[in-house]
């Protein structure tokens, strides 16, 4: 009735999109609703509150204003040329920019942490036949999602498994093992096994003790070297050794991925982050760095405030205080109606 009377449905997102559009929300704090919707545990459900309530973008704009207080400085300098300090050489300088690098840094490990909270990891667990890798998902999710045999290649296909390591969601992906004389079966699940690898966040390559000259492969995904079998060698092997047998190491394990993710359980008030947010820092730190190389390298002043302009405009793209029309339709659309 009311869209014969001429209304219209909403469209996914809107109502969150005109609260932004309204300034009652900025634009993490908009993400944020979204990401708490689809938040997978505990810790990233309140990582999203956090964010929805202004903390995110709190720090950003604590930077963003540090930031500006820089280039003012900067351009200060280069507006009074002839005074007797030379205000660019000056140690008071040297500091703001210090100072600065150390929040650029507490924000970049914050924002890490924020993106796999909200994303999850995903983990191939990769390597040669009969390694032991079902063996190692199931005892790591707790499960027998995998088949396990003394058969080697039992496995054919990819099978995947969400769990939890102290809040953090990890998807593990168990593939077939890698070798050079499949059948045509297995050839079939060893092809899905390194596209797997080539999408994953990470590689975790399983070593049988017994058989240990086995190299993983070169990748451009970050790779973690497990050797497992322990309880069936005298001497361990250097490195993150384990036994799915015992049990032994699979703490360290647990430990050692959660590194890798860079993921800090420990981290207090941690709050949602997304990939865009991850870039238009990264893109921010390299304006930054690319302002003080050519303060050091030319002592050009212009060149450091042009470029801290430009840091600060890809603050502000994380906020939204500047963004296209283009990318807040690809934001909100992926909001649930109605929410």
């Amino acid at each position: 009735a009311c869209v014969a009377a001429g209304a219209r449905r909403a469209e996914p997102g809107e109502f969150s999109r005109r609260a932004f559009e309204n300034d009652k929300l900025d634009l993490a704090q908009a993400e944020a609703i979204a990401d708490l919707i689809a938040s997978g545990s505990e810790e990233a459900a309140r990582a999203a509150l956090r964010s929805l309530s202004g903390e995110f973008s709190t720090r950003v704009n604590d930077l963003a204003e540090a930031v500006t207080r820089v280039r003012i400085w900067v351009e200060a300098a280069i507006d009074f040329p002839d005074e007797e300090i030379d205000f660019l050489s000056d140690e008071g300088l040297q500091t703001k920019l210090n100072d600065l690098d150390a929040q650029f840094k507490a924000l970049e490990a914050a924002v890490t942490t924020g993106q796999v909270l909200t994303n999850g990891y995903r983990i191939v667990i990769a390597g040669k036949p009969n390694a032991g890798k079902s063996s190692l998902m199931n005892a790591l999710s707790g499960d027998e999602t995998a088949i396990v045999t003394d058969i080697a290649g039992t496995t054919r296909d990819v099978l995947r498994e969400t769990i939890q390591i102290d809040g953090l969601t990890v998807e593990l992906v168990d593939t077939a093992g890698l070798r050079d004389d499949p059948d045509r079966i297995e050839e079939e699940g060893i092809r899905r096994a390194r596209r797997a690898m080539e999408t994953a966040d990470a590689i975790l390559w399983l070593v049988d003790s017994t058989d240990p000259d086995v190299a993983a492969p070169e990748s451009d995904q970050p790779t973690l070297v497990v050797y497992n079998k322990t309880d069936l060698v005298e001497a361990k092997p250097e490195g993150i050794a384990i036994s799915v047998k015992t049990g032994e190491g699979l703490d360290a394990l647990r430990s050692a991925i959660l590194k890798l993710a860079g993921y800090r359980p420990e981290a207090q008030g941690a709050f949602s982050a997304r990939r865009r947010h991850v870039e238009a820092l990264d893109r921010s730190r390299k304006h930054f760095d690319a302002g003080r190389r050519v303060l050091k390298e030319q002592a050009a002043g212009e060149l450091l405030a042009e470029e801290l302009k430009s840091a600060q405009e890809s603050l502000s793209e994380m906020t939204g205080a500047l963004s296209s029309d283009d990318l807040l339709g690809r934001i909100f659309s992926d909001f649930c109606i109605g929410k």
